[in-house]
């Protein structure tokens, strides 16, 4: 065949291509756009793929770390969190027992009024004729047996600075002159300063032999309303702490 024929034949089949040719033409293209989708698929998929195996490996260790920072953030979050619960705690029962304490000082300096179970005890003796050593043996007594409020004739509050004297019809008791009959308002465990007043020769005893009489009287509510005033220290301060 000539070179003349063959360049024929071939300008021909592609000015007027067969059949044959143009299926296997649509095949190739149709192949071709499918393995290009292919890749750009996969290249989206994974961000990775086309990394080295050192990048990879410093990728990792980036996200580990970054894990590890966040996990101790984290930690330091929730301690802070019970640290923040357990002073709160801490300081909640510190006031709780500074009140506690404020109040139990008040009652005792009778600053506060009180009200509990305790006794009322009259004494009766004649021409208001009481010794005033056993009236306060008697309230030694008191205080022995637990006694935490005490108030005479609902009008003077007995605390340890009261004084005690005798005085023409009566007794001085803080500058306040005291006739019988003397009520005394007792606040504690009743039993217990029953028990203390009506002991043999005790403070019952005592003012029988002066030709008294004592009437005591438990109660579930006495009441101690009479309050002192606070004096302040004339020549103490208050102490630095150590």
């Amino acid at each position: 065949m000539s070179e003349d024929v063959a360049r024929g034949r071939l300008l021909r089949a592609m000015v007027h291509p067969g059949r044959g040719q143009v299926v296997v033409a649509v095949l190739l293209a149709v192949l071709g756009a499918a393995a290009v989708t292919q890749v750009r698929i996969a290249g989206s998929d994974d961000d990775y793929a086309g990394l080295r195996q050192a990048d990879l490996i410093q990728a990792l260790n980036g996200l580990q770390a970054a894990s590890r920072r966040t996990e101790q953030d984290i930690a330091d979050l929730e301690a802070t969190r019970d640290s923040l619960k357990d002073s709160n705690d801490k300081t909640a029962a510190a006031l709780n027992q500074a009140q506690t304490q404020l109040t139990t000082m008040g009652i005792l300096a009778g600053t506060l009024a009180a009200h509990g179970p305790g006794l009322r005890i009259t004494v009766t003796v004649p021409d208001s004729h009481l010794s005033v050593n056993l009236l306060l043996d008697g309230i030694e007594e008191m205080r022995d047996a637990g006694a935490e409020a005490i108030e005479f004739n609902d009008s003077v509050r007995v605390v340890a600075q009261t004084s005690f004297e005798a005085a023409t019809g009566g007794i001085d008791v803080d500058g306040r002159v005291l006739k019988s009959p003397f009520t005394i308002d007792v606040i504690g465990d009743p039993d217990s300063l029953t028990t203390a007043m009506k002991f043999p020769g005790g403070f019952v005893d005592d003012v029988a032999l002066d030709e008294g009489h004592v009437s005591i009287k438990q109660s579930q509510d006495v009441e101690v309303n009479v309050l002192r005033k606070v004096v302040p220290p004339k020549y103490a301060e208050p102490g630095q702490p150590d």
